[in-house]
């Protein structure tokens, strides 16, 4: 009896897309306002948050699809954190000691330092990709923004948002 092999190297192909690392304090919604006026896109919060684990990490995320050049933007948290009650009861005192501990989890736990990031659904020219990079640079709150290769990602996974 004959054997067949199906070989399935092409059909898999991996998604092509520009990852920016963004570091800076700025809240979410400041951050989005700022790269929609410098960067002539419109970010807009989508109604849900992306949830991982089952709760235990709930990021941020701003998205925009230009149906001109079909390529959709996607600004997303990599930081939460959660405070949850931390209940220890010592036996030698009157009362009960209750402390609040905060818990901090990463989008790309590669990335702990990474504020925030841009992911575009496309793969640009260098140049095009130098070019958004310079204009988020020019953003006087951001404190530093370079390009991510996604090959070298771990947990590219998580940037999975559909």
């Amino acid at each position: 009896m004959a054997v067949h092999k199906l070989i399935l190297d092409d059909v898999f192909e991996e998604a092509l897309y520009t990852l920016i690392a963004i570091h800076c304090r700025l809240e979410d919604y400041r951050l989005a306002y700022l790269l929609n006026k410098n960067l002539g896109v419109t970010l807009s919060r989508k109604p849900s948050d992306i949830d991982y684990k089952n709760g235990q990490g709930s990021y941020s995320i701003f998205e925009w699809e230009d149906h001109k050049q079909l390529v959709t933007w996607s600004l997303v948290s990599n930081i939460c954190k959660i405070e949850e009650e931390l209940h220890q009861t010592d036996f030698t005192s009157l009362f009960d000691n209750q402390q609040k501990v905060t818990k901090t989890f990463q989008l790309l736990p590669e990335h702990k330092t990474v504020n925030y990031f841009l992911k575009i659904d496309s793969e640009f020219s260098f140049s095009k990709e130098k070019y958004i990079l310079d204009s988020i640079l020019k953003i006087p709150q951001i404190a530093t923004a370079y390009s991510i290769d996604s090959s070298e990602l771990k947990s590219k996974e998580n940037l999975i948002f559909n």
